[in-house]
């Protein structure tokens, strides 16, 4: 038990040497950059800067599209309402901004030729598809998308879609597009490759942004995160017993994987389930196996197959 215990902290204390590495080469990286606040230059324009506008920002405003349909936006009483919630709400971005001038930090640490994007603030009129967009040298935030999970706007909208409307989704959501076309899609369509895939973004999360908590990272609250930890064992035995995990059918991504107001393994107890309790336990995966792979770059764990990494991960979660 002693040499048990000895392994333990010692495998924390090196971890905690190899986090503050990498803290202090991060705090090295020089980031320079300004939010550009769009919502704020169109809706406080008149008809007659639009050229200007246009000119300074074309890819909000598609060819073809007459002047008429931008000066109807400017006048929509509605569009205006909305404009004043999201400046209530965001007068400035100043936390946010500190946030995201850390997470440049690490993006350049963990990928190099990834320079500090162009940050763009938006209205994007409700449009929870498009919440946020970070590629290449962009990054686009539509504000109106983060006023909050009690904002009247969003009064329509079911429950568990409310959570990912919080001014702490900002990042993660960024984070998620960021990882598009860096993560290497299924081989297959069983349940445990899309576990395993978006185990990997969650686990690009830790590395992005690994001032969040968990909970925030995958869009949980505290309560729905300690529901996880507390049935890790449970929910993995019970994938594991019904041979879920190597099913091709695709009704086991809508159960565990799909945004959901709760998981469905068909239990009494599915109502206490957050969604996505797949994406969790792949995150778990992962980060099981890169801690027992340390000489695993991120970009080689992103490019590796589910099976490589789930059976050279060593996860096996413990009955409480």
């Amino acid at each position: 038990m002693k040499q048990l215990l000895f392994v333990l902290v010692a495998i924390t204390l090196f971890s905690c040497k190899d986090d503050s590495k990498v803290e202090e080469a991060v705090a090295k990286i020089p980031i320079e950059f300004k939010v550009e606040r769009f919502d704020q230059i169109f809706y406080q324009s008149k008809p007659e800067d639009l050229n200007k506008i246009k000119a300074q920002y074309p890819f909000f405003f598609p060819a073809g599209n007459p002047d008429s349909i931008w000066v109807n936006k400017l006048q929509n009483p509605l569009l205006k309402e909305l404009y004043k919630e999201v400046q209530m709400k965001y007068p400035t971005l100043g936390p946010v901004e500190a946030d995201m001038e850390k997470m440049f930090a690490y993006v350049q640490y963990y990928f190099p030729k990834y320079k500090t994007p162009r940050v763009i603030t938006l209205i994007s009129e409700v449009d929870t598809e498009a919440k946020a967009f970070y590629v290449d040298s962009l990054a686009l935030v539509s504000l109106d998308c983060y006023l909050g999970k009690d904002h009247r706007f969003y009064v329509d909208f079911p429950e568990y879609k409310k959570a990912e409307l919080e001014e702490n989704q900002i990042l993660p959501n960024l984070v998620s597009t960021f990882c598009y076309g860096k993560i290497a899609p299924p081989t297959d369509r069983t349940l445990l490759s899309a576990m395993i895939y978006y185990g990997k973004e969650l686990y690009v999360k830790d590395k992005l942004i690994p001032f969040y908590s968990d909970a925030v990272k995958i869009g949980y609250t505290e309560t729905q995160l300690q529901f996880c930890q507390a049935n890790e064992y449970y929910m993995w035995s019970n994938l594991v017993e019904n041979k879920l995990l190597f099913d091709s059918n695709p009704k086991n991504e809508l159960r565990f994987i799909k945004p959901a107001p709760f998981s469905k393994f068909y239990l009494e107890i599915d109502n206490q389930t957050p969604g996505r309790v797949g994406q969790w336990l792949g995150w778990q995966i992962v980060r099981s196996y890169m801690e027992n792979h340390e000489e695993v770059t991120l970009q080689e764990l992103l490019a590796m197959d589910a099976k490589t990494i789930f059976d050279n991960s060593k996860y096996k979660p413990k009955k409480q």
